[in-house]
């Protein structure tokens, strides 16, 4: 099987390839303006339609579903799951994608295609945010508009930042960010990540640290943890859980945050996109901590 499985790999990287040279002897040059772009990654899309260019997109990833226009827009698969050939069948003569898509033997294929590829990284901080619409911006031959989004969303982000800020000597709630609670196990985001970012943006704490990263905790953990606040992203499936599912759970029932029913559910692109949206997040998600909601 896993010799069968191998042999399909390589058939599937000689197609992409084989389509990647054809596109090859038709490229446009680097400083001629996209006609057809791809994008993978829900920010970069938004970024797309926030700078007015969305009539160039012919692709994007199945995460990016917002503004809901964007659905009528050819779906590329998971932005971590990517399909060479898939991406190179819709002919683009520009892909802008996430450091995060994958997996990494297909991103090497659609660096080599003769197709321009940019890559856009970025973290949870304002300024990292300001990046990314300058470099969508600067890829799609408008860094004027970049430039002009960026400096807007900077300044909206500023000021959902100050105004969500604790009054002094008043206490951050502790939050609890739920990334999954499959099988009563409850995987959270620790420091340095996307949850930890937003909440402290929004003016909460992220209610556990010491780690890197996305990690289940232990039952242990989570009490130590005492979250005022349990955040989820509002989707459904097996990760998902209900309020009285959570609550019922041994290491959060007696939680303060079982105590007020303090549960937050947000959009998943709108609370860790880190785009333009970005501010709407921050008021969003403080006025719900406010609100002890």
């Amino acid at each position: 099987m896993a010799t069968r499985v191998s042999l399909i790999g390589r058939l599937q990287i000689g197609m992409a390839l084989g389509l990647a040279a054809l596109l090859a002897a038709h490229a446009v040059r680097a400083d001629d303006p996209a006609a057809r772009v791809v994008t993978a990654g829900s920010a970069i899309t938004e970024i797309v339609y926030a700078l007015g260019q969305e009539d160039r997109l012919v692709g994007r990833d199945s995460t990016s579903t917002y503004p809901p226009a964007v659905n009528d827009v050819a779906n590329i698969g998971y932005v971590r799951a990517l399909s060479p050939e898939g991406v190179l069948s819709i002919a683009p003569d520009l892909i802008i994608a996430s450091d995060e898509a994958g997996p990494p033997q297909a991103i090497d294929v659609l660096k080599q295609a003769g197709v321009r590829y940019v890559e856009v990284t970025g973290d949870g901080t304002p300024e990292s945010i300001a990046r990314k619409i300058r470099l969508v911006g600067d890829a799609l031959g408008v860094p004027e508009k970049g430039a002009a989004l960026a400096q807007k969303t900077e300044a909206d982000l500023a000021a959902a930042i100050k105004a969500a800020a604790p009054a002094d000597g008043a206490t951050r709630k502790k939050v609890l960010f739920v990334l999954s609670a499959q099988d009563g196990r409850l995987m959270s985001g620790g420091d340095d990540t996307a949850a930890e970012a937003i909440i402290r943006m929004a003016g909460g704490q992220n209610a556990v640290s010491g780690f890197q990263g996305y990690k289940p905790l232990s039952p242990e953990a989570v009490q130590k943890a005492a979250p005022d606040v349990i955040l989820m992203m509002d989707r459904g499936g097996d990760h998902s859980a209900s309020n009285e599912e959570l609550f019922a759970l041994p290491q959060l029932a007696t939680s303060p945050a079982a105590e007020t029913g303090s549960v937050v559910r947000m959009s998943g692109i709108l609370l860790l996109g880190f785009g333009p949206r970005t501010p709407d997040a921050v008021r969003e998600l403080s006025t719900a901590l406010g609100a002890g909601s």
